[in-house]
C-alpha cells in the first residue's frame, strides 16, 4: 500500500467515523438498536489507484494485542432491491455461497494461519457458513458509512446478532467515485460484538476486476467479488477487531498483497483468481511471489 493510498485511506476513515456518530442509533426491526460501530479497514483499493511500491524496507505485521479468529461463523447479507431480480443476482449468491461454505481448511485459507493471539492461532479450519440474509430495501445513496452498514446488520438479525460472527454486507449499488471496493470493520449491536464488511456492485467495474479468465466458470461480476471477498475475510481472521496484526503503517495482511496474484487459489473444487495475503515468514525468507512475503497457498 502506497503512502498516497494511506493518506487516502486515512480521510475515508475520518469521514466515516465521523458520521457514525448520526448513524449509530439507526432504527431496525424490533426497536432502535444501540449500535456501536469503529472504523473501515483493509479498504480494497481500486487498481487504477493502487501502485505496488518497490520493496525497500522491509515491514513485517506485528501483533497490536487484540484477538485473531478461532471459530469464524460467516453470515452473508444481501442488502438493495436489485438483489430480487435474478438477471441481477445471476451467479452472485450461489457463487459467494459456495465460497464461505468451502473456504475453511482450504490452502488459501490457510495463508492466515501463522497470525496468533494470547489463546493461539487463527484456526483457518473453523470457518462456517451460515443461512444468507436478505433485505430488498433500498441501500443509501453513495458510499455508506460503516455505522449505517452496522445498522443493516441490527436490520436484518433483528437486532440479535451471532456473537463474535462476520456479517459481509454487499450491496447492490456500484462504487461511484468512490476509490475502493470494500473494506471491514467491527463494532457492537446491543452489546454484542459482530465483525463485518460491506462490498459494492462490481459488476463491469475494471478498477475492482481481477480479470479472471471466463474459463473458471464465473462470471465477471461474481470473480471482482470473490477477490475482494478473499481480502477481507483475511483480514476479518488475523485482525477482527481492528488492534489486532498489521504493520507500522496500519497495512493488514491483504493490504499488503492487493491486486497480486500468482496463478489461481482452490476453494472446494473450483478455481478462483483471488489475491494473495502477507505472510511474515515468507517475508523473512524473501520467499513469497510479490514484495518479498506475499503467499496465495499455504
Amino acid at each position: 500500500m502506497s503512502s498516497k493510498l494511506v493518506a487516502a485511506a486515512v480521510v475515508a476513515i475520518v469521514c466515516l467515523v465521523s458520521i457514525v456518530g448520526a448513524t449509530g442509533t439507526a432504527t431496525a426491526a424490533g426497536g432502535p438498536p444501540s449500535i456501536a460501530a469503529g472504523p473501515a479497514f483493509g479498504f480494497v483499493p481500486s487498481r487504477n489507484v493502487n501502485h505496488q511500491a518497490p520493496k525497500r524496507h522491509l515491514q513485517l505485521l506485528v501483533w497490536h494485542n487484540g484477538p485473531v479468529m478461532h471459530s469464524t461463523s460467516v453470515v452473508p447479507v444481501f442488502w438493495g432491491s436489485r438483489w430480487n431480480n435474478s438477471s441481477f443476482v445471476g451467479d452472485k449468491i450461489t457463487g459467494l455461497d459456495y465460497v464461505y461454505s468451502h473456504v475453511g481448511g482450504s490452502r488459501y485459507a490457510n495463508t492466515n494461519s501463522e497470525y496468533y493471539d494470547g489463546s493461539g492461532n487463527v484456526n483457518t479450519t473453523s470457518i462456517s457458513k451460515a443461512s444468507d440474509r436478505t433485505d430488498f430495501s433500498a441501500t443509501p445513496s453513495g458510499a455508506p458509512s460503516t455505522g449505517q452498514v452496522l445498522a443493516e446488520v441490527a436490520r436484518v438479525t433483528n437486532n440479535s446478532p451471532v456473537p463474535n460472527a462476520y456479517y459481509p454486507v454487499y450491496s447492490d449499488q456500484p462504487r461511484g467515485n468512490a476509490g475502493y471496493c470494500a473494506w471491514h470493520s467491527s463494532g457492537t449491536i446491543n452489546g454484542i460484538r459482530v465483525q463485518f464488511g460491506f462490498f459494492f456492485n462490481l459488476d463491469g467495474d475494471p478498477g475492482c476486476d481481477p480479470q479472471a479468465p471466463g474459463s473458471l466458470g464465473h462470471s465477471q461480476g461474481l470473480s471482482a467479488l470473490a477477490n475482494v471477498t478473499g481480502h477481507e475475510l483475511s483480514e476479518v481472521l488475523t485482525d477482527p477487531q481492528l488492534n489486532a496484526w498489521y504493520d507500522q503503517r496500519g497495512a493488514e495482511n491483504a493490504d499488503k498483497c492487493a491486486w497480486t496474484f500468482s496463478g489461481f487459489v482452490t476453494i472446494g473444487t473450483q478455481s478462483w483468481k483471488i489475491q494473495g495475503n502477507w505472510s511474515n515468514a515468507a517475508a523473512n525468507t524473501n520467499s513469497g511471489y510479490a514484495n518479498g512475503g506475499c503467499i496465495q497457498t499455504s
